[in-house]
């Protein structure tokens, strides 16, 4: 205790708590305050940046908290951990290097407090989730590739990855180069919900809990899933509202539910 060091477990746990707080936090917010940026964007946040710059730095510290953290753990040469840090990378790598030089918005900008916050998030949560999976006691053996939770989780996660990525390239292709308006998303699973993008990173990060079975797993999933599901059902509202053509059995988020 004299030793001046904090116990990275005392850190894990109040990292878990302070992340399912603010999570909790927004998904209350975010129903009544959409977030400002992109189609909801508007003045009075404070100093703006250029979105392409704000999201990859906001999302940098995803791959790299996380690879750093990992590395310093006592089981990172484990088969399991390194699959889990393959997929984890699988999806961070893609969202903070290639996402964000695909991205066609023009010279549109973010407010530097949602990318601040942003900044943060992906500090605490890179870090907690690679403790989970490296440090302590070994769940993630050998044996762990047996078990169904890894199996389904895994396939969970990739499913989710593609969904997200191929919702995101039909959002690009309704835009030529330079062009910043608005249409109608159509084909693949738009024909179901009005945000398949935000669909498909909520089953990701829900195959990745329970592909992991970690606290720090599950308090990610039930972030993703209250910042994205009011966000999308601001999506669903601005688009019905702009569009007297929008399909009307189109639901927002959830196919056939909501």
């Amino acid at each position: 205790a004299g030793s001046g060091h904090m116990d990275p477990d005392f850190l894990y746990r109040w990292a878990l708590i302070g992340l399912a707080a603010f999570g909790a936090f927004s998904f209350a917010t975010l129903f009544f305050v959409p977030a400002p940026y992109g189609r909801h964007q508007r003045g009075g946040w404070g100093p703006t940046v250029p979105t392409r710059l704000a999201w990859i730095a906001q999302e940098l510290p995803a791959p790299l908290v996380f690879a750093l953290v990992f590395a310093r753990g006592e089981h990172a040469d484990r088969l399991v951990p390194l699959l889990l840090l393959g997929l984890w990378q699988l999806h961070y790598l893609q969202r903070t290097f290639v996402f964000p030089l695909l991205m066609r918005v023009g010279a549109k900008r973010t407010p530097l407090v949602t990318a601040l916050l942003a900044f943060v998030f992906n500090c605490v949560n890179g870090a907690a989730n690679a403790y989970a999976i490296t440090h302590g006691a070994l769940r993630h053996t050998e044996a762990w590739l047996a078990d169904p939770r890894f199996a389904i989780g895994a396939l969970l996660f990739l499913g989710g990855w593609a969904l997200n990525l191929h919702s995101d390239a039909i959002l690009r292709r309704l835009r030529a180069p330079g062009e910043t308006r608005y249409e109608i998303p159509r084909g693949g699973a738009y024909r179901l919900v009005s945000c398949p993008n935000y669909l498909g990173e909520i089953v990701e990060w829900c195959g990745w809990a329970l592909a992991t079975w970690t606290y720090a797993g599950a308090v990610f999933a039930f972030f993703t899933f209250a910042n994205l599901f009011p966000r999308a059902l601001a999506h669903h509202r601005w688009y019905r509202e702009r569009f007297p053509d929008y399909p009307r059995e189109r639901k927002a988020v959830i196919p056939f539910v909501v």
